[in-house]
C-alpha cells in the first residue's frame, strides 16, 4: 500500500504561482510512473503532466511552458510548479503513481485562481 498526500493548493491570483507537493508513504525510487491530474467542476479528470521513470516528461497543451513536474526520490515527493496561473487552471489536483504493480491516487488539493 502507498499513501499519497498532496499539499500546496490554495487561492492565487491570475498570473501568480503555486507549488504543489505529493509525498508518498514509502520510497518512490521504484515508481515507474508519476503524474498530476486535475478535475474542474463538471468536467472529466485530465492529465496535467506525467513523469515516467526513464521516459520523456509530458505536459497537457494547456499548461506546457507554465507548469513544471519534478520528483525528489530522496524526499519521496513529486512536485508541480505552477507559474502564470490562469482562472481555467482552477480545479482539484490529484497525484497519481504506478509502482509497477499497482496504481494509487492522492486525495486531491484544491487550486482556485481568481481573475
Amino acid at each position: 500500500q502507498v499513501q499519497l498526500v498532496e499539499s500546496g493548493g490554495g487561492l492565487v491570483q491570475a498570473g501568480g504561482s503555486l507549488r504543489l507537493s505529493c509525498t508518498a508513504s514509502r520510497s518512490t525510487f521504484t515508481f515507474t510512473f508519476m503524474a498530476w491530474y486535475r478535475q474542474a467542476p463538471g468536467k472529466q479528470r485530465e492529465l496535467v503532466a506525467s513523469l515516467p521513470s526513464g521516459g520523456n516528461i509530458n505536459y497537457a497543451d494547456s499548461v506546457r511552458g507554465r507548469f513544471t513536474i519534478s520528483r525528489d526520490n530522496a524526499k519521496k515527493t513529486m512536485y508541480l510548479q505552477m507559474n502564470d496561473v490562469k482562472p481555467e487552471d482552477t480545479a482539484v489536483y490529484y497525484c497519481h503513481v504506478f509502482t509497477g504493480f499497482n496504481d494509487y491516487w492522492g486525495q486531491g488539493t484544491q487550486v482556485t485562481v481568481s481573475s
